[in-house]
């Protein structure tokens, strides 16, 4: 009796599930076939932007806020409103989001910001899909190749999420493009061109415009994905694209700040490919530039990391949107006084221990690399962070760097950063009594000096 009405509940779970199932795709083909009529068509236009809709009618002036009304759009965005809430995805739909620059960061980025339902995007770049873009490029494939990457992302996107309006835009960024891109008030302006000029305009344009705007650094030869972080544009560091920009929105735009950016701590593992010219000898790169200021030579790219930074991006943006509050990491970040502190105690100690510090062997740039990059301002018997923030500053009072082995000198990768009172415990050792007693600690740290040789090819 008991089995017989099990197999009852579940045989009319299974037809009700078929038959919501089979209306659910009969509404799904009549959508995709407004879809297919709208791509045929010319398209319509909103707000100054030439866009689609699915009904292949004119697009309302404003994102429409009543999408997540409709059947497929909740279904297929289900997961997304789980998460935020529904009246918090509204806002995310209802959003505007123009991205610039489409290659291996901005195509996952727009990827991610589509496929989570904002409403209305803006997709800008002038360059077209090439082989080479294939092996970090979020939709591309080879029979996109030749056609412009704009193009390319709105005729896949289409196919995704047909109810975004997806305007593509192909021309460069520059201050006779700046009404057209940036007008109709986004809600985000996402900036992910690895050109100098033309991401300070960009940048310089929507700070006095009053826009939020989220900036990309250089993705290419970094490795790391766990060394990615968001911060503001004068807290990022061992990048030097963000290093220039900064440089220049100061000299030019009187700007100090107030930029987030996406970058990574890593520092880069391979250089600039040098340039060679058809006769196969080095050439000046400046000689072959089809636009003025955009470089010519390669930087190696695994692909794995541009597409990490347009996924930090887009998450970036849709908690923002959807106001979502996430705390992110902390950077440390001394200022250079710090540092003179700190090379100065080695200095004293070295003195002190060994009556003089000619084996001091760096300075105070090469202390910065060790205490940020290698120990994160904190004691290398630290596994966990424990004082984040300012609090990082405070730790200065107690921190000072000394030789791992003693018997070599102090080296950018024979530097250990303790604390005062873990200092005369230290050297009262040799390195095979802490092998011996804490195997742990022991190949923890020759690990992180061991990245210090393979940055500085020791």
């Amino acid at each position: 009796m008991e089995r017989g009405k099990y197999l009852a509940l579940v045989g009319g779970g299974a037809l009700l599930g078929s038959v919501s199932t089979f209306f659910l795709l009969r509404l799904l083909q009549t959508q995709k076939k407004g879809g297919r009529q709208c791509n045929e068509n010319a398209t319509t236009e909103f707000n100054g932007i030439d866009g689609c809709s699915n009904a292949g009618k004119k697009n309302d002036v404003v994102v429409r806020e009543d999408l997540l009304n409709d059947e497929i759009v909740s279904e297929q965005l289900t997961r997304n409103i789980q998460f935020f809430g529904f009246e918090s995805q509204q806002r995310v739909t209802a959003s505007y989001v123009v991205v610039i620059g489409l290659g291996g960061v901005g195509s996952h980025a727009a990827s991610m910001l589509l496929r989570s339902g904002i409403g209305k995007l803006l997709l800008v770049d002038f360059d077209q899909v090439s082989l080479s873009s294939l092996n970090r490029h979020a939709v591309a494939t080879r029979a996109d190749v030749g056609i412009s990457k704009a193009q390319c992302l709105k005729e896949h996107f289409l196919s995704i999420f047909p109810e975004c309006q997806i305007d593509a835009k192909v021309m460069l960024y520059d201050s006779s493009t700046e009404e057209e891109i940036l007008s109709g008030h986004p809600d985000f302006v996402l900036d992910c061109i690895d050109n100098i000029d033309t991401k300070v305009a960009l940048l310089a344009a929507c700070v006095r415009r009053g826009l939020k705007v989220l900036s990309a650094t250089g993705a290419g030869a970094r490795a790391d994905p766990t060394r990615i972080r968001i911060a503001d544009l004068r807290e990022s560091t061992n990048d030097p694209l963000s290093r220039s920009v900064r440089h220049r929105l100061r000299k030019d735009h009187g700007i100090e700040g107030g930029i987030p950016v996406v970058f990574s701590l890593e520092k880069p593992k391979i250089k600039l490919l040098p340039f060679k010219g058809p006769s196969g000898e080095e050439e000046n790169p400046s000689d072959y530039q089809v636009v003025p200021g955009f470089r010519v030579r390669i930087i190696p790219v695994l692909g794995t990391i541009p597409a990490i930074f347009g996924q930090v991006m887009a998450s970036y943006v849709l908690t923002n949107l959807a106001g979502l509050h996430v705390q992110n990491e902390p950077i440390v970040n001394f200022d250079m006084d710090h540092y003179h502190t700190l090379h100065q105690r080695l200095i004293e100690h070295e003195e002190t221990l060994y009556s003089t510090s000619m084996q001091v062997q760096v300075d105070v740039e090469e202390v910065m690399y060790i205490v940020k990059e290698l120990w994160h301002g904190r004691s290398a018997r630290e596994q966990l962070v424990k004082d984040v923030g300012r609090g990082m500053w405070r730790s200065i009072n107690e921190l000072m760097l000394i030789r791992w082995d003693c018997t070599k000198p102090a080296s950018i990768s024979n530097l250990i950063l303790l604390k005062f009172k873990e200092v005369d415990e230290h050297e009262s050792q040799t390195l095979d009594d802490i092998k011996e007693k804490e195997p742990e600690f022991y190949n923890r740290v020759t690990t992180v000096l061991k990245r210090a040789e393979l940055d500085f090819g020791l």
